[in-house]
């Protein structure tokens, strides 16, 4: 499947392809994964004819935000083995197109958990927004930017 400039795939598409792999779902199914998804990882199209997800491409897609101020306090998810790294570097994309923040320590929480004893981390976007660092925020609230240098971050023991 190949995805339009925006990430959108024709539902259609979608569909015809999960058959052909062995995995044959409804269109009822579909809209009820995408409605009741905790994360709310995708987006049906207004007209009702395409999906696509809110965030984490690994290919080139253009979501279409516009720069935001972003609140005072963000907040990343992550675990132990990656602080070593994290402290020196800070929060890196890697192959995605952003770094991924949440406004709330909870869902950070439930972000880490997905790979261990989860770790919370504080982002003071405030400071990072007036030193010209651009944020964007997803449908699903998700909060986007390029990289978290690591003197705008809070090691605490915020754990779960």
């Amino acid at each position: 499947m190949k995805l339009d400039d925006g990430g959108w795939v024709p539902i259609v598409e979608l569909l015809t392809a999960l058959d052909e792999h062995g995995r044959k779902l409804a269109r009822t199914e579909l809209d009820e994964i995408v409605a009741s998804s905790d994360k709310q990882r995708f987006a049906i199209s207004a007209d009702g004819t395409a999906i696509r997800a809110n965030q984490g491409h690994s290919v080139h897609v253009e979501l279409g935000l516009s720069p935001i101020a972003p609140p005072a306090v963000l907040f990343h998810g992550t675990v132990e083995r990656f602080l070593p790294a994290i402290r020196r570097e800070g929060l890196v994309k890697g192959e995605r197109h952003h770094v991924h923040l949440s406004d709330s320590r909870a869902l950070a929480l439930l972000v880490g958990r997905r790979r261990g004893d989860p770790l919370v981390l504080e982002v003071d976007a405030r400071r990072m927004s007036e030193a010209g660092f651009e944020f964007f925020c997803t449908e699903n609230r998700v909060w986007l930017t390029d990289r978290v240098p690591p003197e705008y971050l809070t090691f605490g023991a915020t754990t779960g």
